[in-house]
């Protein structure tokens, strides 16, 4: 639907401002990795394996992923902004937990809890589709995400610089003080968007059913969840291949691991300018081709002998580039195909992105040692960019028979 009453920055009373939206996007990227960074730091701190410390990454994202599944329809039911305002609230205490924690056990505990900053991600683009059609809410979720990648792309360098100077509890305090403004913002500037609806919670749960028949919405949901799977994949081994395999500090670590989020603020720039010109599909074909094309290259360098920090990380731009354009497009597709269930897609294709990133996370952890180098890594993200390409291939020919 459109939106009727105009945006005003700061007023409650109408529907939220972009930056606001930006915002509460930004902090759920930040949140993911600002740490990634410290994690070999932080199994020092805690006495154990980096295995183990890794499942701060995999046990985030699975629960992240759990969440996402109730967020959607609670929302639907309750509306966005009461669900916005308890989710980044108990964040700001998951935080603090994780900041005092005595043990590896207890910090893994609170960094679970610390997932429910999801709600922003999940309702942030929920808002935008509840505001704007689909071509427009590609676009719309395209600047959205285009700003929430420029916080990946800097959180790691200054989680490295934080580590290096303060220790890794700093990157959890900044979080804290993120969490507040984003709390506020919240409170200030959102107004409610969703629907009224007379339809019971449970109501909202047996609604699943109908996005789950549904061919072009698992079409979408699985183009999102291999490019976003593919990305997951290196979040939970790139920290790893940079100190281990190639002997670089924290704070290089965290300069290098913001190229795929460089690529990603450029192919969201590309979906803000050409969604609506062009259509959702072709730019989740093209984005899907370009990320798979990206890693060959980086394979093929490192078959060729061409072993090095910049062969890696250089090529994980384009995975970026083609996550920045697929993205946006393929969640506007999911969010599309019901719109009257926007929330519950949101949450529905999100949970189902973030599981399988989650695996891939937990994969990627699990198969990286000193001996194969960044050999799996490369290998596992690669294959996950050719089933994207599969999979949107599918959604176009099936689009194509449902239109005849």
């Amino acid at each position: 639907m459109a939106t009727i009453t105009p945006v005003r920055f700061l007023d409650r009373a109408t529907p939220p401002h972009i930056f606001t939206l930006i915002i509460l996007t930004g902090l759920g990227a930040l949140s993911m990795n600002i740490f990634l960074p410290s994690l070999p730091q932080m199994s020092a701190h805690f006495a154990t394996d980096y295995s183990v410390m890794q499942l701060s990454v995999a046990l985030y994202l699975a629960v992240n992923a759990g969440l996402q599944i109730l967020i959607g329809p609670i929302s639907d039911h309750y509306g966005r902004r009461p669900v916005l305002l308890w989710g980044v609230g108990v964040f700001l205490v998951a935080t603090l937990g994780c900041i005092f924690a005595p043990s590896i056990e207890v910090f893994l505990v609170f960094r679970m809890v610390q997932a429910m900053v999801v709600v922003g991600l999940v309702l942030g683009r929920a808002v935008v589709r509840d505001m704007y059609p689909a071509d427009q809410a590609a676009s719309q979720i395209g600047y959205v995400t285009m700003g929430m990648a420029v916080v990946p792309m800097i959180g790691p360098a200054i989680g490295g610089v934080l580590d290096e100077s303060f220790g890794w509890q700093a990157n959890f305090w900044l979080l804290f003080a993120l969490g507040l403004v984003v709390l506020f913002l919240t409170w200030r500037d959102l107004g409610e968007t969703a629907r009224a609806t007379s339809s019971s919670f449970a109501a909202q749960f047996r609604e699943y059913p109908e996005l789950l028949r549904s061919r072009r919405f698992w079409g979408y949901c699985l183009s999102a969840a291999f490019a976003s799977g593919a990305f997951f994949a290196y979040l939970g081994g790139a920290p790893f291949v940079g100190s281990e395999v190639f002997g670089l500090s924290p704070a290089a670590v965290g300069f290098y691991f913001g190229a795929p989020a460089l690529g990603y603020f450029f192919g969201n720039g590309i979906s803000g300018r050409f969604s609506v010109r062009l259509g959702i599909n072709t730019m989740v074909l093209w984005g899907a081709i370009i990320s798979a094309a990206g890693l060959s290259m980086s394979l093929l360098l490192f078959l060729l002998g061409f072993k090095s920090a910049l062969a890696f990380f250089g090529f994980m731009t384009f995975v970026g580039f083609g996550n920045g354009m697929v993205l946006p497009n393929a969640t506007a597709g999911m969010l599309s195909v019901r719109p009257h269930l926007a929330g519950t897609a949101s949450g529905l294709g999100g949970a189902i992105m973030v599981g399988g990133g989650a695996a891939l996370s937990a994969l990627a952890g699990v198969l990286l040692t000193g001996e194969n180098g960044a050999y799996p890594l490369i290998m596992i993200m690669l294959i996950a960019s050719l089933l994207g390409v599969a999979a949107i291939v599918y959604t176009i020919r099936r689009e194509r028979q449902v239109l005849r």
